[in-house]
């Protein structure tokens, strides 16, 4: 990237040079923000200037190491805060390494040093966030514009020049198709884009006529992928493999390399490394806060249980969590028996078996309260799909392409398919499998914003559903 243009730049590109200057600026420009509104920094000020240059290189070779100053044009705006604010995570716990071992942690300021760190964090977003907003004006323009043919008019490649036209601020735009068959073995409605053949792409690139091509033959095509990207290892020209294995319901596929040798792991789960533990500290924090309030209701209810019927408050069910591993999910009993075995019947409206404080709590979804216990265990998520009963996965596993996908995830208390009506009983197979494809599109649309989202619509739409029996 060094001797390359930056993607994320205005005009014709902003050089990496003036990006990684840009982070420095916002490392100093954090400190001297914090000490010029009086910020309680006590040492003096070469001193906090040493500091924050230290900070500064800190924060440049950290981005290094993360490819922060990679090409982000193609990736979501939300990948690029969460490496940024990674990286300054990292050069903030180092610094705080450094200050304490130093002895210099309360000479320098602890409210100080975070306020130092809050502002940097902010700048770093923040002219982020402008250069895009300036990007985005300039491509509906048509200027910082990437040129790219696609080779084969394939449905893949139909799919991608559609998704291509539909996202504007990508800045790419599709010149055309280059495919060997006759027109009339190609779809009608990609004729009229159609600009020659495989060779013609070639030579426009060889020419330093276009910026990108996509390569999207069926994988049959081996031999003729391979002669492609061979010589177009001979062009400038940006070289996108688009596999036709992507048309199956893979799962956040993920390239890995064993030995040397590359390979898809076609269902993985998009929530693995720093996004798992992104998550895994949202669950601790809302689990927590959830607990802290409800913790007298949760008495009350336990005694009023106990009050009613014989037999355990609690209702510890076995389920499938993450990656099909059992585990046991706590409730409310809200019935007059604890069935726990390979089958079991769901509840029904009007069910003989549910108490009367249960059939209060089940309407309620009071009785799922002791799940964010199983929350803090890391057993469960607060968001996710709904754990099912063992009987019922091996039941439905069976007749549902991709049922047991949603356990990619870890099961959680509210889910996408519980805010858009689908939970209760499932008594048609048309049920299960519309409730398995909003799971689904959770799991492969996977963000922190979504399960914001999520929340907030289980806190408007209130705990009470039709359905909750």
């Amino acid at each position: 990237m060094i001797d390359r243009e930056f993607d994320e730049g205005a005009g014709r590109g902003l050089h990496p040079g003036w990006v990684r200057l840009f982070d420095f600026s916002s490392v100093l420009l954090g400190l001297a923000l914090v000490w010029s509104l009086g910020g309680p920094l006590y040492l003096p000020p070469e001193q906090l200037v040493l500091w924050a240059c230290i900070a500064a290189l800190m924060m440049l070779y950290l981005s290094e190491i993360f490819s922060l100053y990679r090409s982000w044009r193609l990736a979501p705006f939300s990948e690029v805060i969460l490496v940024t604010l990674l990286v300054w995570c990292a050069v903030a716990i180092a610094m705080v390494l450094g200050l304490y071992f130093l002895k210099l942690g309360v000479t320098f300021g602890r409210v100080g040093f975070a306020y130092w760190m809050a502002a940097v964090a902010a700048l770093l977003v923040g002219w982020r966030w402008l250069l895009r907003h300036h990007l985005r004006r300039l491509r509906a323009e048509g200027k910082n514009l990437k040129t790219a043919l696609v080779v084969g008019a394939t449905p893949l490649g139909i799919q991608l020049a559609d998704a291509m036209a539909e996202q504007p601020e990508l800045g790419v735009r599709i010149l055309g198709f280059c495919d060997d068959r006759e027109k009339h073995r190609l779809d009608p409605m990609v004729q009229p884009r159609l600009l020659g053949d495989i060779d013609f792409a070639l030579e426009r690139a060889a020419k330093g006529g276009v910026d990108q091509i996509f390569v999207a033959l069926p994988m049959k095509a081996e031999d003729r992928i391979a002669a492609i990207l061979q010589r177009c290892a001979n062009t400038t020209s940006e070289v996108h493999l688009v596999p036709n294995f992507f048309i199956y319901n893979l799962v956040n596929a993920a390239w890995y390399q064993v030995g040397g040798i590359r390979t898809l792991s076609v269902y993985e789960s998009p929530i693995r490394g720093p996004w798992g533990a992104l998550k895994r500290a949202e669950d601790l924090t809302i689990a927590s806060l959830a607990l802290l309030v409800f913790a007298l209701p949760m008495l009350l209810i336990a005694a009023a249980i106990r009050l009613e019927s014989k037999g355990p408050v609690l209702f510890k069910q076995v389920r499938y969590g993450v990656d099909g591993r059992r585990i046991e999910v706590w409730k409310f009993r809200s019935m007059t028996c604890v069935e726990n075995g390979s089958t079991i019947k769901q509840a029904t409206r009007n069910d003989s078996r549910i108490t009367k404080i249960g059939a209060f709590l089940r309407r309620t979804s009071l009785d799922e309260l002791p799940q964010f216990i199983n929350v803090l265990q890391g057993r469960m998520s607060v968001v996710g799909p709904r754990p099912h009963a063992v009987a019922h996965n091996e039941q439905y596993r069976a007749l549902i392409q991709g049922y047991m996908l949603r356990h990619k995830v870890k099961p959680g208390i509210t889910g996408w398919a519980q805010v858009n009506g689908w939970r209760g009983e499932t008594d048609t197979l048309d049920k299960m499998a519309r409730r398995v494809e909003y799971d689904m599109h959770y799991i492969t649309h996977w963000s922190v914003v979504l399960d914001i989202h999520i929340l907030l619509l289980t806190l408007r739409r209130g705990f009470l559903h039709e359905n909750a029996y």
